[in-house]
């Protein structure tokens, strides 16, 4: 029936758009909840190795020992000799090592210790615990601001787990124990995208941010403005 046709159009119409339109709705839903029972694990090293105090090889002790024993008229003592010995030998010992000690060259020395660490370690600049938002949005774990040799500073987390969540952002604020948008939006910077809801990770900390004015870590849920847990930054 012709008549009809125009009705049968426009129902087929409207059909095709509700599919489009649930189709879309479902995409944002599951980008929108899917993150709340799909965990994402991350492990970062951290970002410089840390120095160490600078060691004496054990092949070039050896190497002095034997030097040094060449210099002597005794042979030198093991540990349990030495408390057997009565003191006024143990003085005439101790002066023949001495004065052998100072004809040795300085070069067997100097040659035998290797370069101190070019860097010092990194320092803590602030340090907290992350703590859960309410009952739903949890997190635990460390989260420290390091300043390191280079003069730069890095946001760590370590031990770290949250509540995962859409598009979550890891955001440093001036205020002490955020709740809510309002707290965040005073003064904030916001570091990136969460790497991971679960492990140890590293956020750079642009240049020109003075980190002194900022007391806590967020992490953030942004198409939401959700609180999802907060780390105080203390000394």
């Amino acid at each position: 029936n012709q008549e009809n046709e125009p009705i049968m159009k426009k129902s087929i119409i409207l059909v095709v758009v509700g599919l489009i339109g649930l189709v879309i709705v479902g995409s944002i839903g599951w980008y929108l909840a899917s993150p709340l029972f799909i965990d994402n694990v991350v492990d970062e090293d951290f970002p410089v190795q840390q120095a160490s105090l600078a060691q004496v090889p054990q092949t070039s002790l050896d190497q002095m020992e034997a030097e040094l024993g060449d210099r002597l008229s005794f042979k030198l003592p093991k540990a349990e000799q030495l408390a057997e010995m009565p003191e006024d030998e143990l003085k005439q010992m101790e002066t023949e090592i001495m004065a052998a000690s100072a004809e040795m060259p300085d070069k067997v020395m100097d040659d035998s210790m290797p370069a101190e660490a070019a860097a010092d370690d990194p320092v803590v600049i602030g340090q907290g615990q992350f703590k859960d938002a309410d009952s739903f949005h949890q997190g635990s774990g460390s989260a420290t601001i390091y300043q390191l040799p280079d003069g730069s500073h890095v946001l760590r987390f370590e031990d770290f787990m949250a509540t995962n969540g859409p598009d979550l952002h890891v955001i440093l604020t001036s205020h002490p124990a955020p709740t809510s948008h309002a707290d965040i939006m005073d003064n904030y910077i916001d570091l990136g995208s969460l790497k991971g809801n679960i492990g140890n990770q590293n956020y750079d900390i642009p240049a020109d941010v003075d980190v002194s004015q900022y007391q806590s870590v967020v992490i953030y849920c942004m198409p939401f403005h959700v609180v999802f847990a907060t780390a105080t930054l203390g000394s």
